[in-house]
């Protein structure tokens, strides 16, 4: 049997590295065939192995809305595999080279196909200067290529990306993290290799995205986009993803049907069959690695890098529309054709990512914080996706478990449902924010808005929100109110500002002004896009701006500020 290089069957994305270790450092990558061999080649003149694990993803899937050459015309499943490896042996602060290869076998030939040549290194010491990318929200939105290719054209090195949440659309949909035919996915992206034609101003320019994560550990969170609903052998992706039902309500319509569900008291029949009936992150899970800390989960880990100790949590909850109207499964209401169906019932903006005193991913974090690592680093950083302090949209209503208000009629059918949200009860503000601020937390970073601000706290903690990259809802302040129920009441639904308390805070070097020349403190705009940067050798956090309709102007630095000073005052 002879072996060829061929280039008919490309990778499915290029390699991406997570989790770096003392020595180590792991390599993903993904093909559509199984593949007879999948390895990394490393060292100065790749003469080192490592062996890859493949598993295949199980929930990939292409439906009518898939944009992708062949089209579906109904939902399908995707064949997809993943490829890990654990490189090993290397020392911190030395780059060295590797390449990723899958080979497979066909009548005649072995076909090899490799990826370029990239840089590894394993988890970088404390003292390091680094700089971190912190960026949220991509969801194939229209300017995610514009930003990432002037992250890489701006700062010279960037040696990790945190990513707050919200990655693409559909969890599910192979396509948009790998191909879809917009041109602007998700691994192509992050990886230079996007091709997206954004016009503006009547001009059209293609933008590749930024060679990152070939190059530098990607760390990610769980927004509501990367959380499906119900499994369905019919509908279509997008149906499945609104169709997230509570946990607590698919345990009652189980232990009804608990003898033809589950005859033989079986745990792992019961916990497939609630993943398939309530809400999972299956395929995000899937894609990326396990944390390499002794405790937590894929939901939700620490990691340390250099002088940072990261804590990502799983704080997020499915969105509903904040429209009145009849036909409309909202946030504060039901829609009155499904009132006497509860299975149809969206049951508000219920949350996915329980952070209640009582709840498992709460008492983990209370343990995290008196772990020494984290005392002794000198960045303590908190990321996850729902917003603590904002003038966006999505910070109302509260982050609590809605509680409904049913009306019923003189026959004793249901009138009305409607939700309230209690302000008293935000899990974020009354129970996560003390633990942090007790805890010394210096920075919180988060998205879920598509805007940038920036808050700090009385004792210092700082508070930025940095996802703006072309699918902004505005930010609300003078007449721009958010949308309440009319009878609702202003104290727990806050229209207009923060609602939780914290003055946004103005730009300190090239803020954006409004129309009678003040300062705006914010960005939210579906032309200037907007990333920030961590560096870690001054302890600052810049962020810049682009604006895509003059796509031959200069990035600016439009603020920066210090996170490692807990007695300043906002």
């Amino acid at each position: 049997m002879t072996t060829n290089r061929v280039e008919s069957k490309p990778l499915l994305s290029d390699p991406f590295l997570q989790f770096p270790t003392i020595d180590s450092v792991k390599v993903i990558w993904f093909t559509e065939f199984l593949g007879i061999e999948n390895k990394v080649i490393y060292g100065e003149k790749l003469e080192k192995t490592a062996i890859a694990k493949t598993t295949q993803l199980s929930r990939t899937k292409e439906d009518e809305k898939s944009k992708i050459t062949p089209s579906y015309s109904e939902t399908k499943p995707r064949k997809i595999w993943r490829h890990e490896a654990q490189v090993t042996g290397i020392k911190s602060g030395e780059p060295i080279p590797y390449q990723v290869i899958s080979m497979m076998e066909n009548q005649e030939n072995t076909e090899i196909i490799k990826s370029d040549i990239f840089s590894l290194t394993s988890q970088p010491q404390p003292g390091t200067p680094l700089k971190v990318l912190l960026t949220s929200d991509h969801q194939l939105m229209p300017m995610v290529s514009a930003n990432l290719q002037k992250v890489v054209e701006t700062i010279d090195n960037v040696d990790a990306v945190f990513l707050a949440g919200d990655l693409v659309n559909i969890a599910d949909r192979a396509s948009e993290w790998f191909d879809d035919n917009r041109g602007g996915a998700f691994f192509p992206c992050l990886q230079g290799r996007a091709n997206y034609s954004l016009e503006k101003e009547g001009k059209i320019t293609i933008y590749q995205g930024g060679k990152l994560i070939q190059n530098a550990p990607i760390f990610p969170t769980i927004g509501n986009h990367e959380v499906m609903g119900r499994l369905s052998e019919t509908n279509n992706l997008n149906q499945q993803f609104n169709d997230a039902f509570p946990r607590q309500e698919a345990q009652k319509i189980y232990q009804e049907n608990v003898q033809s569900i589950n005859p033989n008291a079986d745990n792992s029949v019961k916990e497939n069959w609630m993943k398939n009936n309530s809400f999972n992150t299956q395929t995000y899970e899937e894609i990326f690695a396990d944390p390499q800390s002794s405790s937590g989960t894929k939901q939700y880990y620490s990691a340390r890098f250099g002088d940072i100790h990261l804590i990502v949590l799983y704080v997020t909850n499915i969105w509903r529309s904040p429209n009145l109207a009849p036909h409309v499964k909202g946030r504060y209401k039901e829609a009155d054709d499904d009132l006497e169906n509860p299975e149809k019932w969206g049951y508000g903006q219920h949350i996915f990512g329980d952070i209640t005193p009582d709840s498992s991913q709460y008492k983990w974090l209370e343990k995290e914080l008196q772990t020494e690592d984290f005392k002794n680093a000198k960045y303590k950083i908190v990321m996850f996706h729902h917003p603590v302090h904002s003038l966006g949209g999505n910070i109302v209503p509260p982050y609590t478990n809605p509680i409904p208000k049913i009306e019923y009629n003189s026959d004793g059918k249901i009138e009305s449902l409607w939700y309230e949200y209690p302000k008293e009860n935000d899990y974020i503000i009354q129970d996560l924010m003390p633990l942090l601020e007790s805890a010394g937390v210096q920075l919180i970073f988060f998205g879920h808005s598509h805007l940038w601000n920036r808050f700090i706290s009385p004792s210092g903690m700082n508070f930025l929100e940095s996802s703006n990259v072309g699918n902004t809802y505005g930010s609300h302040v003078g007449d721009n109110k958010r949308k309440i129920p009319p009878n609702y009441s202003p104290v727990n639904y806050v229209q207009i500002g923060d609602p939780n308390g914290l003055v946004p805070i103005i730009p300190n070097i090239a803020p954006l002004v409004d129309e009678n020349n003040q300062p705006l403190p914010y960005i939210a705009s579906n032309d200037i896009t907007v990333f920030s940067i961590l560096d870690t050798s001054q302890g600052t956090v810049s962020s810049y701006r682009f604006d895509t309709r003059y796509p031959d102007s200069e990035v600016i630095k439009f603020d920066e500020f210090s996170i490692d000073n807990r007695t300043e005052k906002g």
